[in-house]
């Protein structure tokens, strides 16, 4: 199953050719070239892209179909995946701002019944370095998202698999991806703002950023116009045999195991582009904060192990900041869930803005049910990105 995982890099439709491009601005006639190739290379359903410069949006388009007969538009709305991650980030570091808190404050102050909840500090909650298992890979998870697609889990459900896994490492001496580190954020979170974490964001986060198109919901809910997605991961589950069509409206699988309750959440594609953008200029944060999320501070930090697929040591080329992943000289964060995929990249040295959500096509799987390419949209942000800003992305 496609997961929330780190991605090792990394309103209505504009026409193409109706936003014309300044001399200094990407061309608008490549990126749609460049866009359209892709629907047909990676087998995708549908796709939306963006790309902005200065601030401003130079081109937008949606591709192929959101259903049958029913065009993929850039006004419409998915899942936001791992972005949740950037927010609680700038959520925590605007109480450090406030002094409510601090990044080296021990998980022990909220919840002292935690494994190694005297070693673990919020810190190495939002730099991935506390060493918890991820609950994501564990075999309670994958058996239940698997055969069970809409499941409504719960944050005590996810952190207590997450917990009862084998640790990946000591607290604070190795860097892995981990969905159990954000669960216990939100309840952090919850504790040091005294409000419901969706509350909180909306009140901190998002509202700040000027999102008007991103909100969590409890449920599976996605607010019309929706690009719907599809899927075949499910096909061994099931036993349905290899050369026997097979894909599934999975739009509305259940997304409560993907991360907190309250971070759950929707978007479109601006929102997706304005998010990066707020957190490269440092929007909402001091100076030292705004530097403690996105200043590669892991490069040189970390290393492969055995057991750990997770662990990587921090390069140039990728590393990881408060809740962002640094790739290059960009920031980027990624999603990947039921058939959907998305990527969106700022590059601050060049205020650029690339953002793309893309839906699997029947032929982006396997007679296995497995994906050819992970997750599509990373492959079309860098090669767009490779494209517009030329020896910007690693």
């Amino acid at each position: 199953m496609k997961y929330l995982c780190v991605a090792l890099l990394l309103a209505v439709a504009v026409s193409p050719m109706s936003a014309p491009a300044a001399a200094s601005e990407p061309s608008v006639a490549a990126i749609d070239r460049a866009a359209r190739a892709a629907m047909s290379t990676y087998s995708l359903e549908g796709m939306i892209v963006q790309v902005r410069s200065n601030g401003r949006t130079v081109f937008q388009h949606g591709y192929g179909e959101s259903m049958t007969g029913v065009p993929a538009t850039t006004d419409m709305h998915f899942r936001n995946g791992a972005m949740a991650f950037t927010y609680m980030a700038v959520l925590l570091l605007e109480m450090v701002d406030q002094k409510k808190t601090t990044l080296d404050t021990k998980l022990s102050k909220y919840f002292p019944n935690l494994p190694n909840a005297n070693k673990v500090t919020l810190r190495n909650l939002a730099n991935m370095t506390s060493g918890y298992a991820d609950y994501v890979y564990q075999p309670a998870t994958l058996n239940g998202t698997m055969l069970y697609p809409f499941r409504q889990w719960t944050p005590q459900e996810l952190v207590h698999i997450g917990i009862s896994g084998k640790p990946m490492f000591a607290p604070g001496s190795n860097w892995g991806y981990c969905h159990t580190n954000w669960v216990i954020m939100g309840g952090v979170l919850e504790k040091i703002t005294g409000m419901p974490l969706a509350q909180a964001l909306q009140h901190y986060v998002l509202g700040p950023m000027g999102l008007r198109q991103t909100q969590a919901f409890t449920t599976a809910y996605i607010p019309h116009p929706i690009l719907h997605s599809f899927d075949s991961e499910r096909r061994s589950a099931l036993g349905v045999k290899a050369g026997v069509p097979f894909i599934e409206e999975s739009t509305f699988w259940n997304p409560s195991w993907t991360t907190v309750e309250g971070a759950v959440e929707v978007t479109d594609i601006t929102d997706e582009s304005l998010s990066l953008e707020a957190v490269g200029n440092g929007k909402l944060l001091s100076p030292a904060s705004s530097a403690a999320q996105i200043k590669p501070h892991l490069i040189g930090f970390g290393h492969a192990q055995s057991g750990c697929d997770a662990c990587r040591p921090g390069t140039t080329a990728f590393s990881y900041g408060l809740g962002i992943m640094l790739v290059g000289g960009w920031l980027a964060q990624t999603l990947g869930f039921a058939g959907a995929s998305g990527a969106v990249a700022y590059l601050p040295s060049q205020k650029l803005t690339i953002a793309v959500e893309a839906t699997d096509g029947a032929g982006a799987f396997d007679e296995h049910g497995n994906f050819k390419v992970g997750l599509p949209a990373n492959n079309v942000l860098i090669g767009l990105a490779k494209q517009i800003a030329p020896g910007t992305m690693p």
